[in-house]
C-alpha cells in the first residue's frame, strides 16, 4: 500500500509559473497529504493574519478533512488544527516537504 503522508512533486526547470514548478495552493492539497508552506500571498491584512496563525514559510502543513460542502478545510499546521476558508487556503502556496530549502 502506498504512503499518503508525503506529496510527490515534480519540478519543471523552464517555467516561472509556480504551479508548473511543483507548487500548488493549500486548497488543492488532497486530504491526508503533507507539504511545506512556501509563501502566503493575497491582501496584506489577510496574509498577516494567516502568518500570525502559524502559516509561515517552511512550516509543515496537511489537510485533515473538509466540511460536507467543501468549505472550510481543517488543516494541521505544525501541531495545531485550524479551520480555514477555501478562499484563504488558495492564497497559501505549498510544495514538497522533502525538497523545501528555507
Amino acid at each position: 500500500m502506498e504512503s499518503r503522508s508525503a506529496l510527490t512533486v515534480e519540478a519543471a526547470t523552464d517555467s516561472t509559473d509556480p504551479m508548473r514548478r511543483g507548487l500548488r495552493s493549500l486548497a488543492e492539497l488532497p486530504i491526508g497529504f503533507s507539504a511545506r508552506i512556501v509563501a502566503v500571498n493575497g491582501a496584506s491584512h489577510i496574509a498577516r493574519r494567516l502568518m500570525e496563525m502559524g502559516f509561515v514559510p517552511g512550516a509543515p502543513v496537511s489537510v485533515v478533512r473538509q466540511a460536507p460542502f467543501g468549505d472550510p478545510l481543517e488543516v494541521r499546521v505544525r501541531s495545531c488544527h485550524l479551520a480555514v476558508r477555501r478562499a484563504e487556503a488558495r492564497t497559501i502556496v505549498v510544495g514538497d516537504p522533502q525538497s523545501f530549502i528555507g
